[in-house]
Order: C-alpha cells, then sequence, then structure tokens
C-alpha cells in the first residue's frame, strides 16, 4: 500500500533517452532529488507527516537525525566540541554556526543594504528593517513586531511574569538582557574598551554603536529621505515622522507619542516631577535643555550670533526669529483675513481682534 508521501513520487529521466542520471521530482513543487530518499525527506515539508516522537515529551520530529538531536536536550549529550575555545554542543550544525564567531565568516548578505550576516536566521529578522513586515502580533493589545521574541518579551507587560531571577539578591526580571546588565551591579564586570576614549562597555553591540561617535559613520539610511543614522533604533524613530505612527501612549490622557522619551516627559506634567535642578537659584525644570538654557540667564552666554548685525541670543529660537527682521518673513497668516505676522504671540493677540468682533 502506496504511503501518503510515496504517492507523490515521481520519476524522471534524461531529455531525448541520453543517459543521465534518473531524478525524482516532487509532484507538488517539482522540485528534483538524486536520491529518492531525500525526496522522501522532503515531501514531509509539504505533508507535515513526523513520524519519529520522542519517548521523554512526546515531541515529534519529521527526520530520525531531528530526533537525536532533539534527544540530547534531555540527556545533556554534548558531543561536538570547538576546538578554539572548547565550547560543546548538542549538534553540529549549531558547533558550524558558532565557529564563525572565531573566523568572522558571515555568508548571508542582505540585498537592500549589503550587510553580512552569520545566521540566516538573522538575516532574515534583519530584512524586515527594510521591508516594514511585523508579524507576530500581541493578542491582548494588537501591537506587532518583527521578532517572535521580542512578542514574548512584550506579553510579560500582560502577564507581569518575571522568568530570570538574579542568583545574588533574588530580583527578577521580565528579560534576560535586564537580569545580564543587573548581574554587572554585583560582578563589576566591563569587558569592552573603546581605544579612542577608554570607556568601558558590557557588550560589543554597545562598543560599536559608541565607537560610531568617533568615526561619524552612519550606516542606516532612511529610504524616504535619505536621512542617515548611527543606530537602527534612531532610523526606525524617524521612519515614524513619516509613517504618522505614534506606539507610545500616556495612560493619564492618551495623548500619543512617536518617541518613549517624550512620553517620559510628557508624563511629567502629569506628576509634577521637576529632577533638573539650577544650582544656582534652585528653580527646577522638567527637561534638561530648558535647564540649560535657564543656565544662559546666570552665565550671560548666547552661543547663537545673526551673521547679518552680529546680535546674539540664548536661545536659537529666539535667532530665527529675529531673523526675519532681515528677511521680512511673516510665517504666521490669519486664517480669517489672510493677515500674516512675524512672530506667533502677534498672530495670537490679533485673532483677539476676530473674537471681540463676533462678540
Amino acid at each position: 500500500m502506496a504511503t501518503r508521501a510515496g504517492s507523490h513520487l515521481k520519476q524522471t529521466e534524461g531529455e531525448e533517452g541520453q543517459d543521465s542520471p534518473r531524478t525524482h521530482k516532487c509532484s507538488y513543487c517539482d522540485k528534483e532529488f538524486c536520491l529518492k530518499s531525500r525526496l522522501i525527506l522532503h515531501l514531509q515539508t509539504h505533508t507535515g507527516e513526523k513520524s519519529y516522537q520522542c519517548d521523554d515529551c512526546g515531541k515529534r520530529f519529521s527526520q530520525l537525525g531531528h530526533l537525536k538531536g532533539h534527544m540530547r536536550t534531555h540527556t545533556g549529550e554534548r558531543p561536538y566540541r570547538c576546538e578554539e575555545c572548547s565550547k560543546q554542543f548538542n549538534r553540529l550544525g549549531t558547533l558550524k554556526i558558532h565557529m564563525r564567531n572565531h573566523t568572522g565568516e558571515k555568508p548571508y548578505r542582505c540585498e537592500a543594504c549589503s550587510k553580512q550576516f552569520s545566521r540566516f536566521g538573522t538575516l532574515k529578522i534583519h530584512i524586515r528593517t527594510h521591508t516594514g513586515e511585523r508579524p507576530y502580533q500581541c493578542d491582548d493589545c494588537g501591537k506587532r513586531f518583527s521578532q517572535q521574541s521580542n512578542l514574548e518579551d512584550h506579553m510579560r507587560t500582560h502577564t507581569g511574569e518575571r522568568p530570570y531571577e538574579c542568583e545574588y539578591c533574588n530580583k527578577c526580571f521580565s528579560q534576560s538582557a535586564h537580569l545580564k546588565k543587573h548581574m554587572r551591579t554585583h560582578t563589576g564586570k566591563t569587558l569592552y574598551r573603546c581605544e579612542a576614549c577608554c570607556k568601558q562597555f558590557s557588550t560589543l553591540g554597545i562598543l560599536n554603536k559608541h565607537m560610531r561617535t568617533h568615526t561619524g559613520q552612519k550606516p542606516y539610511r532612511c529610504d524616504a529621505c535619505s536621512k542617515q543614522f548611527s543606530d537602527l533604533s534612531g532610523l526606525k524613530k524617524h521612519m515614524w515622522t513619516h509613517t504618522g505612527e505614534k506606539p507610545y501612549s500616556c495612560e493619564e490622557c492618551s495623548k500619543q507619542f512617536s518617541d518613549p522619551s517624550r512620553l517620559k516627559v510628557h508624563m511629567r506634567t502629569h506628576t509634577g516631577e521637576t529632577p533638573y535642578r539650577c544650582e544656582q537659584c534652585s528653580k527646577q525644570f522638567t527637561q534638561f535643555p530648558n535647564l540649560k538654557r535657564h543656565i544662559r540667564t546666570h552665565t550671560g552666554e548666547k552661543p547663537y550670533k545673526c551673521e547679518e548685525c552680529s546680535k546674539q541670543f540664548i536661545q536659537l529660537s529666539h535667532l530665527k526669529s529675529h531673523m526675519r527682521t532681515h528677511t521680512g518673513e511673516t510665517p504666521y497668516r490669519c486664517e480669517k483675513c489672510n493677515k500674516s505676522y512675524r512672530h506667533s504671540r502677534s498672530l495670537r493677540a490679533h485673532m483677539e481682534t476676530h473674537i471681540s468682533e463676533s462678540l
């Protein structure tokens, strides 16, 4: 009796009776194989057949080799050892991927930006930064993610689950990255040093990002306006200025923001928090830039100079407003009578005349 997979086996010969190896063709997708056994394995990707079952946990597999590799997760066996660092693995494929950390091999290239990766899965995830694809959606709030792991981390904001526990103080965290960062408060471990300024970093990725402050490198480009950024998060935030997306919402008033830092600043309008204090007069501010501007009232510093008349200003906005006295620009226009003004405050005062006329 023909098996489910066997009923879809086809054999083909060389064209026009020529001597050539007989091939076995898949009737689902017409892919050809030299060995019948390879085709049978391939057919299971179409049928979903999983003939091999783990006796310990019941998980099923389409290939015996996959089951054997899985069994090592139960036995703890790791027969494949890296000759460079002696790290051991339960699968040969995992060892091969690990070896690229030593050789620097990155065989997978992004066609959009030419960035290279050591793993195909990492390339697939990276490509979504270009396509904007977010295939993983939260069932609770509808938020979408480009990676399954990011969705899993996010779900813990709903469940409150904190599965990562510090072995020193028993503090728990929702993400392994947060635990790793916390652990350094106990160990004091800083591994990566910047050769330019000797600053130390806990991860290589953070060091690489920091190095761009020295090199000026901006490898991430916006497809919409060609603006470039030194890190991917900066590009993502910028893209929201084109899409209008504002994923960060205030729980108090539902106002939405494209940047989490802006939401944090906004929240201070509800909490009344003013964390930035002037050492001269003890005046407090919700934002650090506001404190910097205020300090200039004590120091007398005026860093913004008009190129036309050399007049100097404390704030850039004051210089821009002043420049209109030279250019004659009047960008603030009344919607009632089309009269225009150099300053927004002048327009507001003018609008009062219309309000009084309507009374």
